[in-house]
């Protein structure tokens, strides 16, 4: 059993095809690997105890990081926060993209007309950055970054790196995330009124926050791709925080979870179970998505927001030649997928005119 990184983040939107075009040119998600229309039929216990109808695409920025699920209800309306949701809330607030250099990714964004919240600006650990909002409210913090798979592309941006997530017991999360994902490096353990927060949504104010890291290079057939990761938890001292998606669905609009790239669910299960996070959520074995496939399965942090597992059995590499790559089979598992074999995902790559 081991995690290989961060393989996405989940974002419900209104329109997924806008979303995917928005993040495709402004942060360099351009590589769909899995484009479905279909029912949710196992998410029964975040979906109001119904199947729920909708259209995912998990994109890929291949200079490295973790992807996006943009997520849409094709079924119902997704519905927004009856409330402003600010950092300190319970849940995912805010994804980590990865930067080559702030400043230069911060000018270039603000030219492409991006709505900034800071200035490039140095974090308690010394590594500059700013933070950003997509045309749907949603925030991403942009931070200099130093693995990379890839400096092929064009963007200044690379894929997920990681999430601010709200938290009401720092201790009881430290724990959850160290011992259950491997996060046991503390980089910095800060309370304040943190200067390169305010513009952030609930930016002013005293908090405590944590920045973790793991430990160990994570191995796995998409480690050297997915990279390093880290996660930061942030707890308000001055107020009493809400759940983000208080009285919402999961796939509602924002950011719905945080998904890890696994090898052996069957042991994971045993484990979280163990550590007394059950699966709420168990596929038990492979489920199609479309071009893709893999076994899934959740569990919540102590504040409930989700985590998801996919252990990856089947992926497209060159779609129109049918070639897809089955990684059952491997005798290895624990050993990275050639580089080449990784840069062959980029033929798959939607480039707008």
């Amino acid at each position: 059993m081991f995690i290989s990184g961060i393989q996405q983040v989940g974002v419900g939107v209104a329109n997924v095809q806008e979303a995917f075009k928005w993040y495709r040119q402004h942060f360099g998600f351009d590589v769909p690997i899995f484009e479905e229309a279909a029912v949710a039929g196992l998410m029964l216990p975040y979906t109001g105890g119904q199947p729920q109808a909708r259209h995912a695409i998990l994109a890929l920025n291949l200079q490295g990081g973790g992807g996006l699920e943009i997520w849409q209800y094709t079924g119902r309306t997704p519905m927004p926060s009856a409330f402003q949701t600010q950092l300190g809330d319970l849940g995912i607030f805010i994804a980590k993209i990865k930067c080559k250099d702030a400043q230069a990714c911060f000018h270039d964004l603000r030219k492409r007309g991006v709505n900034m919240l800071t200035t490039p600006i140095a974090r308690p650990d010394g590594q500059e950055h700013f933070f950003a909002k997509d045309p749907w409210g949603n925030t991403f913090e942009i931070v200099e970054a130093n693995d990379w798979f890839s400096k092929s592309q064009p963007y200044l941006t690379g894929g997920v790196y990681g999430a601010i997530i709200g938290v009401s017991d720092m201790g009881s999360s430290v724990n959850f995330y160290s011992e259950v994902l491997g996060y046991e490096i503390v980089v910095y353990d800060k309370t304040d009124d943190f200067t390169d927060w305010h513009g952030v949504d609930g930016g002013f104010g005293r908090y405590r926050r944590v920045l973790l890291r793991h430990a160990d290079k994570r191995k796995g057939p998409f480690s050297r791709m997915l990279g390093d990761t880290e996660i930061e938890l942030v707890q308000s001292l001055k107020r009493q925080p809400r759940k983000i998606y208080e009285h919402r669905y999961w796939g509602d609009l924002g950011f719905i979870h945080l998904c890890f790239d696994i090898t052996g669910m069957n042991e994971m299960k045993k484990f979280c179970t163990e550590k007394g996070h059950v699966f709420t959520v168990d596929s038990s074995g492979s489920f199609d998505m479309g071009e893709a496939a893999g076994y899934f399965s959740y569990i919540e942090d102590p504040d409930g927001t989700l985590i998801e597992f996919v252990e990856t059995h089947k992926i497209p590499i060159m779609k129109k030649l049918g070639w897809y790559l089955d990684l059952r089979k491997r005798s290895k598992p624990e050993k990275p997928l050639p580089t080449w074999m990784l840069r062959a995902l980029g033929l798959g790559r939607v480039k707008d005119k």
